[in-house]
């Protein structure tokens, strides 16, 4: 036998040198694994082999190898091993912790692992009930020394990693084994602090001592481990053990802090023990580590670790690096900062009664020392906490947050700096970022959502000191109005001496803009007017006004502060002329340029800003504006007519911004006389013959917008089919612009003094008549028209008419694929850059807003115009008839908008009551249609999605040739299917389904896990208590469409897309579904119902939120409906490995009214075990070997009474109500 062992042995190590040998052949290396895998599969030598392999005396390799084998018998050969062979096993394994390994410095750290998973692993089978004494004997391995110390600690670890982190056991032995833990926990706890404090005190004495550094090492190592343990252990035990002995673990994890070799350990035991939830008197304790002492130590740590995180690369040069360790160290205290603070908010002012600590003072500045650190990370993890504590009912109102919040805002004028790109070195956060960020990209996309944080906090503080905010914003823009202009060192590529986006002038106007906002908007919401600081407002805006530059970025934050400080001029309404002139001027703004470049983004960006600043004023405060209406009016008249040529697009803003002046007017007749004149020009456009004829014929429309000519990009001859595109999208935005805009007085009175009430509904409800009416039923046919037309170009006869120019012309854009797909988007000069667009990218732009643009009017005039919109003569045949043409032809980046323009408007409409005949002439010939449609189209393209994916399984050599170009394509049709699936439900759900919210349950205590057990079980989700809607309801009055919605909802639960799955099944389907869960449906129909779900799980079950959804709709259906269709049974029956008995048992407790009932918790878990075998395993999961761990007699179970005590002992309730009592 020894010698048959032996030269296993031998061959398995030459099989283990040859797989690791960098110059083996891929054959050979391939054959050993080969050997190896076939050796721990089959092989009846593997217990004596492994064990010989493993012994020290071989190298790391194969002693790694040895104890791979061993696991595997564990793991895989457990249940069918003799007792004595279990035993056996065990011992040769604890002689192995025991004497098996090199000192503790020597030792890999891959074979420590490998010695503690073999433990761990027979921990799990045989814990407590046959290895009772598992805890007595890791104890006493700890006194042989360090390295066995170490090992325990390793077996700990991962014993509780396995238990309670991953739960890689079944439910009961993890029961068992964690309860077991948790009943020992005090001497468990007590010894692991031993350990710690006995090896530090060791590390501390010795590393003193010159010549004793290994074994100071040795003890050092021992602490760490223990360390790594405590975390494993803190963040789910009761936090009784973790503040015992007044906080006793926490004083010493800050002991440690101060420790070189143990701090960053320490300081993430101590993070994970203040980040736990609970019972607010179990957390009372924490409120000890803001003693003075406590707070030192984390002081003084920080300042320390500060001053080592930063050091020279080399002593020749000035450069520096970050000194990783250190700085992982400083965030880690950081967070501990930002727990504690969230502790005292939850503490203070609560039940509890704690108390203000008196040193919060100190505590803050400790805070606001990490909020000024050069690390953009450190600002940033500062951030909730300050939120939190000017938030805070109680200490807000503290003298010395009230003094914080004032610092806080003096360092935020900083931190909104856009500063620290990983490849600048113009900061010292650029260090930093280089250790936080791979990118400028990335580090540009943290600092958006830094700077966005920033601002919630800075507004929390603004309404603690208002007034002391706007007089630092006052002081910051002064500086910045008065301060050349400084563009760095890199400059603008669109003009000479403009700023680029990352210059010192602009990062600063960038902040103190934001800033500013933020300031402004909260000192108007939380000052008295009387105390408000108008005059100084005043001449802020005054010095903005005569403020002059030409740099289009700057002036973007000039007209940002403008805006900003516009309620000083409602005060002061003689600013309002010199106000408006500055913003008119910034629409036409222009870079002088010596060559005639196309305008660059930022000047683009600038007019754009312009005309929103004066949309935005002249919708919030349109009264104010009014008696400059005709000043307005005249100025933009001059405009069009002058020669600073607006876009199309800024024109329609402009027009749009009349329209809502102009409802001031409140007089039906005045308005209309006006939009009359404004909407001349475009009337006359639209409805001209010439427009009719190019609107109505696809030949003759592609050939006016040029899309049927070859272009070169150089050309210099005129471009009429520019032009002409121009024309055309003018007249849509205008009109887009006037529809949305034009309304009538929201005040009834003024409403009918203005003569906009033309009658009353049945129910009482007035109806309005909007001014623009007129105009839009006038632009009304050739809209249907153009609709008409646009659908048609995706015929296959148009698209041939498409030149090779414009060949591309319907595709998705650039930018538009890449949302889609998820890509980064443009880099962070995109300001700089000309705007130069191709002809084709021109055509696709000019495409895609006509589209959108046709359906918006649709949508907004159902809005603004409603009855009078609603009451058109065959508006529905209409829509219908233009809309819904050649559908099949359209792609589905096309169909996107009009879905989401219908969910808008339905979502809008359902808020304003839209009267019911309008849903029964209206909506549902409109959504029935659509709704089979879209359910036949998504069909088809699953399918053809299902098929791709089967195809390329089979042949995986096609996938390799297959172009880039057509993966991503593939990969892009995909995606737009998914999104276009999605807001289909989106339509279903916003038409039928009216969301109800769940009730609060009353007081509930935040919870710490516990009861670990029961938070493992992911909870299902409520039984949906949605109700339909109006329209929905009438939608199910119609069979047709009604069976169209419950066939879309249940056919979507298989299609590849988890989202849709999930979406369906936990709002959409049973919602539909209950409404005729009562009536005589066909078998077929509930069989088929039923089946969709199972087939869903069978798709979706591996993840674990649809795995929910759908297992509690499969249930509601089979309990819903089983009493009554027997079907059902027959399709339960169908599903693989399914337990008949259990089945059985369910139905008796579900047919039979007598039958005992059990709780709803226990049903459920029922019925997945019924249902489990239609769930597909993941892909990660197929080809993974199982694991098996039988359960122990369970230690737990509580003792059932041996005798009927109702029956064999008098009760004093029963005898007190007994008619023979006469007590009464």
């Amino acid at each position: 036998m020894a010698e048959q062992v032996a030269a296993v042995c031998d061959q398995l190590v030459r099989a283990v040198n040859v797989t690791m040998d960098a110059e083996t052949s891929q054959i050979y290396r391939l054959e050993a694994l080969k050997f190896c895998e076939q050796f721990k599969e089959s092989s009846t030598l593997c217990v004596p082999c492994g064990l010989q392999l493993a012994d020290r005396t071989q190298p790391a390799v194969v002693r790694h190898f040895g104890l791979q084998i061993l696991e595997h018998v564990i793991k895989f050969r457990w249940n069918n091993m003799q007792q004595q062979e279990k035993v056996q096993l065990k011992e040769c394994a604890m002689q192995l912790l025991s004497d098996g390994t090199l000192s503790i410095l020597e030792e890999e750290s891959h074979i420590k692992d490998g010695l503690s998973r073999i433990v761990v692993e027979m921990i799990k089978r045989e814990w407590p009930q046959h290895w009772p004494d598992m805890l007595k004997e890791m104890e006493a391995l700890t006194s042989q020394g360090a390295a066995q110390t170490e090992l325990v600690m390793l077996i700990l670890l991962r014993l509780a990693e396995d238990v309670i982190t991953f739960q890689t056991l079944p439910i009961q032995r993890r029961r068992d084994i964690q309860q077991t833990l948790t009943q020992n926990m005090d001497s468990l706890f007590s010894f692991m602090m031993a350990i710690l404090q006995i090896n530090v005190e060791d590390y501390r004495k010795l590393n003193k001592l010159f010549g004793h550094e290994l074994q100071a090492r040795g003890h050092c190592r021992v602490a760490v481990a223990t360390l790594n343990t405590l975390a494993g252990y803190i963040d789910w035990v009761s936090l009784v053990h973790i503040t015992s002995r007044n906080c006793h673990l926490l004083e010493i994890l800050c002991l440690l802090l101060s420790e070189p070799e143990l701090q960053l350990e320490a300081a993430e035991c101590l993070l994970i023990a203040i980040s736990r939830k609970g019972k607010l008197e179990d957390r009372k304790p924490f409120m000890l580590l803001f003693d003075d002492e406590a707070i030192h130590y984390i002081l003084s740590a920080a300042q320390s670790a500060d001053g080592l995180a930063i050091c020279r690369k080399s002593s020749e040069s000035p450069a520096v690096e970050v000194v990783e360790r250190r700085y992982v160290f400083l965030k880690r205290l950081c967070q501990v900062l930002c727990a504690l603070g969230v502790q005292l908010c939850s503490l203070v002012g609560s039940d509890v009664e704690a108390e203000i600590p008196a040193n919060l003072n100190k505590y803050m500045e400790a805070l606001l020392a990490f909020t000024t650190h050069s690390s953009q990370f450190l600002k940033a993890s500062t951030l909730p906490t300050w939120a939190f504590l000017f938030r805070h009912e109680t200490l807000s109102k503290e003298a010395v947050v009230v003094k914080m919040a004032i610092k806080y805002l003096r360092a935020c004028m900083t931190n909104l700096v856009k500063t620290g790109f990983p490849s600048r070195d113009d900061n010292p956060s650029c260090e930093y970022s280089r250790v936080d960020f791979d990118s400028d990209e990335d580090f540009n996309s943290f600092f958006n959502s830094f700077r966005a944080q920033q601002g919630d906090a800075l507004r929390c503080a603004c309404r603690i000191v208002p007034l002391e905010a706007f007089q630092i914003a006052a002081e910051w823009l002064k500086y910045q109005i008065t301060s050349p202009i400084d563009t760095g060192n890199t400059t603008s590529r669109a003009a000479e001496g403009l700023c680029s986006f990352l210059s010192p002038s602009v990062v600063q106007w960038d902040a103190m803009t934001i800033f500013m906002e933020c300031v402004v908007a909260q000192m108007f919401k939380n000052v008295e007017e009387e105390a408000l600081p108008i005059n100084q407002g005043v001449d802020l805006l005054q010095a903005l006004l005569e403020y002059n530059t030409k740099d289009p970025l700057i002036l973007s934050c000039v007209l940002t502060n403008i805006s900003a400080l516009f309620p000083f001029v409602i005060r002061r309404q003689h600013f309002l002329p010199q106000f408006l002139y500055k913003l008119f001027k910034a629409v036409t703004f222009e870079v002088e340029q010596v060559n005639k470049a196309p305008r660059t983004r930022a000047v683009k960006n600038i007019r754009r800003h312009a005309c929103s600043s004066i949309i935005k004023i002249c919708r919030d405060y349109p009264q104010f504006i009014l008696p400059c209406f005709d000043m307005f009016y005249n100025e933009v008249k001059k405009l069009f007519s002058g020669d600073s040529m607006p876009t199309h697009l800024e024109k329609c803003s402009l027009m749009e911004a009349l329209v809502l002046i102009s409802n001031q007017f409140k007089d039906f007749a005045k308005q209309k006389a006006f939009l009359d004149e404004l909407m001349e020009s475009v009337i006359k456009e639209w409805t001209s013959e010439e427009m009719k004829h190019v609107l109505s014929d696809p030949a003759v429309f592609l050939a006016f917008v040029g899309a049927d000519q070859v272009l070169m990009e150089q050309s210099k001859d005129v471009d009429t089919a520019g032009l002409n595109r121009g024309r055309v999208s003018f007249c849509l935005y205008a009109m887009l612009g006037v529809v949305k805009r034009a309304h009538w007085p929201a005040d009834l009175e003024e409403a009918k003094a203005g003569n906009f009430v033309v009658g009353y509904t049945p129910a009482g409800a007035p109806i309005y008549r909007n001014p623009c009416t007129a105009h839009f039923l006038v632009l009304l046919p050739n809209l249907f028209t153009a609709i008409r037309t646009l659908n048609s170009l995706f015929l296959p006869e148009n698209t041939a008419r498409l030149s090779e120019t414009f060949s591309r012309a319907h595709d998705l854009m650039d930018a538009d694929k890449n949302v889609s797909l998820g890509l980064p988007q443009h880099p962070l000069d995109i300001y700089d850059a000309p705007v130069c667009r191709t002809n084709l990218e021109r055509m696709q732009g000019f495409f895609t807003s006509l589209y959108e643009n046709c359906l918006h009017v649709l949508g907004n005039a159902g809005l603004s115009l409603q009855q009078e919109f609603y009451s058109i003569e065959r508006l529905a045949e209409e829509i219908a008839g233009s809309a819904f043409t050649s559908l099949d032809h359209v792609p589905d980046h096309r169909l996107r908008p009009m879905i989401h323009i219908l969910i808008h408007l339905l979502l809008l409409h359902l808020v304003l009551s839209c009267p019911q005949e309008h849903y029964d002439r209206v909506l549902c010939p409109l959504l029935g249609p659509l709704f089979s449609y879209m359910l036949q189209r998504l069909n088809a393209k699953w399918q053809i999605i299902s098929q791709r994916t089967s195809m390329n399984d089979d042949d995986d050599e096609e996938e390799v040739v297959c172009q880039g170009s057509q993966v991503t394509q593939e990969m892009l049709e995909e995606q737009l299917v998914r999104l276009l699936t999605r807001d289909v439900l989106d339509l279903v759900s916003v038409s039928c389904i009216s969301k109800k919210m769940p009730e609060p349950s009353a007081n509930k205590e935040e919870v710490d896990d516990e009861d670990m057990m029961d938070a493992a079980q992911a909870a299902s989700p409520a039984q949906p208590t949605d109700e339909l809607t109006e329209l929905g309801k009438c939608l199910m009055k119609q069979e047709n469409i009604f069976m169209t919605l419950l066939t879309l909802s249940f056919t979507s639960l298989s299609w590849k897309d988890t989202t849709s799955c999930n979406r369906a099944a936990s709002t959409v389907c049973w919602s539909l579904l209950r409404q005729v869960v009562g009536g005589n449906l066909l078998p077929e129909a509930v069989t088929w119902i039923f089946a969709s779900v199972l087939k869903g799980l069978q798709v979706h079950g591996q993840h674990e939120v649809c795995n929910a959804s759908l297992s509690q709709l499969a249930m509601l259906i089979y309990e819903n409906l089983r009493p009554r269709y027997m079907e059902l049974r027959a399709v339960m029956t169908q599903i693989p490995n399914i337990n008949v008995e259990a089945l059985d048992q369910y139905d008796h407790r579900l047919i039979n009214p007598s039958a005992q009932k059990v709780g709803d918790k226990k049903r459920k878990d029922q019925f997945k075990k019924l249902i489990a075998g239609t769930v597909e395993k993941a892909l990660c999961q197929q080809f993974r070997k199982e694991v098996h761990i039988r359960n122990l007699p369970s230690l737990f179970k509580k003792p059932k009474p041996d005798k009927d005590i109702v029956n064999s002992e008098e009760l004093g309730l029963a005898a007190l109500f007994s008619p023979e009592s006469k007590s009464l």
